[in-house]
């Protein structure tokens, strides 16, 4: 076992990253595991625009050096804070970039287990390096969590597949695909699937798709009606951005209700033209047995009137959203996983982001059920960072031996503090 670090991040997408970059500035000693932007640039689908408005899709860093709007000035990429779409590959290339100025020692390994040890924890790395902290953050977004209705999990993998699992989809051109939802993934990936030539049937148990509409030019009284936030529009999402801590604070049940409703996944708007029109829809259907079959699945649905039918297709997406279950990250050893309390599956946190493992964090998704609808968005990186890096700085520095020659080197600053 190494030398002993303050702080062990899993995860390099934008909570990961962005906690590194508060906790490095405060002088925290940190190792940083996980590849750069991987959810973001390997699992969705090419061509994706991000629903978020371009001010609401910054990763935060301690002095707001480096916000979408500066990297796209700096990279002569078109950036508007609102009614100009953001590409995903945009975003990924701003990632990778916040990634090499305040990360840039970041380890490319993957975590295989977490162990609790009398002075913290222990990671043991896919290399066999086994690396010792005194505290662990998980930061690991939501490929984990990928849900898949029950009824679908008879289909072999080469015919059943989550919309997390996409990236190009050629190999589905000229095929016939069956995408299961209606929300924000269905609509992307079926887009997807038909600029690559592939046959689509969307099957929802919704009576209709409701697509988000642009947000346009507000006059003074849709501002005054219905203020802007970073989750968009209206009071509600002003509250979700400005009260987190208030959130903490209410019943359990409330919460967990709010965030399965609120900001539910409506497709964005600009899919409508690609998809309406060229996929036939079923509506008010679901699933209630999938058979593999020679040419890929039969699928028999049942209609909200009671009547049967059933479809076939060489390939079944389930574009059925995500569901946090902690027992799913399975790098948390035994002991961990019993340890952990949980709110419908999430981790129970304190208002520092601390589960009731002691020194072990969650940032992200896994953290909404405890903090609301904006840690499921990379405008919630900000809270999150400040509200760990405060609770776990005043430990560092009651440190001498804190500020590393690392830390220092990569930060550009002196060895005495400031």
């Amino acid at each position: 076992m190494g030398v002993m670090t303050d702080v062990a991040v899993i995860g390099a997408g934008p909570y990961g990253l962005s906690l590194a970059a508060h906790l490095r500035a405060r002088g925290a000693d940190i190792r940083v595991f996980g590849f750069p932007m991987q959810s973001w640039r390997d699992s969705m689908p090419v061509g994706m625009k991000l629903k978020s408005e371009g001010f609401a899709s910054n990763i935060s860093d301690p002095n707001g050096a480096l916000s979408l709007g500066t990297f796209c000035r700096e990279m002569n990429i078109p950036y508007a804070d609102t009614n100009l779409l953001v590409s995903l590959d945009t975003f990924v290339s701003y990632g990778e970039a916040f990634q090499k100025r305040f990360v840039p020692d970041l380890e490319k390994k993957r975590v295989v287990l977490v162990e609790p040890a009398p002075h913290g924890f222990n990671l043991s790395l896919e290399d066999g390096e086994v690396v010792a902290a005194r505290r662990t953050v998980i930061a690991t977004g939501i490929a984990a969590f990928a849900y898949y209705p029950p009824e679908l999990l008879s289909l072999p993998k080469g015919v059943l597949s989550h919309s997390a699992d996409f990236g190009d989809a050629g190999h589905l051109a000229g095929r016939d695909v069956v995408v299961i939802g209606a929300g924000a993934s269905a609509m992307d990936v079926t887009a997807l699937l038909l600029s690559r030539g592939a046959h689509v049937t969307l099957v929802t148990r919704r009576s209709a798709i409701q697509f988000q509409s642009p947000l346009g030019e507000r006059s003074l009284y849709d501002k005054i009606r219905a203020p802007m936030s970073a989750l968009g529009p209206g009071w509600k999402s002003v509250l979700c951005v400005k009260g987190p801590l208030l959130f903490h604070a209410m019943p359990e049940s409330f919460r967990v209700d709010v965030v399965r409703r609120y900001l539910g996944p409506a497709p964005a708007w600009y899919t409508r033209e690609q998809v309406e029109g060229h996929v036939p829809y079923i509506l008010q259907a679901h699933i209630v047995e999938a058979q593999a079959t020679d040419a890929g699945a039969r699928l028999t649905l049942k209609h909200a009137d009671g009547s049967v039918r059933e479809i076939s297709a060489d390939h079944v997406v389930a574009a059925t959203g995500y569901r946090v279950d902690t027992q799913k990250l399975t790098f948390l050893g035994d002991r961990i996983q019993a340890g952990l309390g949980r709110v419908a599956g999430a981790p129970a946190l304190s208002r520092n982001f601390e589960s009731t493992v002691p020194g072990l964090y969650f940032v992200g998704t896994s953290a909404a059920n405890s903090f609301g609808p904006m840690l499921r968005f990379v405008n919630g990186t900000e809270f999150a960072s400040r509200r760990v890096t405060k609770h776990i700085a005043p430990v560092i520095w009651g440190r001498s031996s804190a500020f590393s020659t690392k830390s220092r080197k990569i930060l550009g600053i002196e060895a005495s503090r400031q």
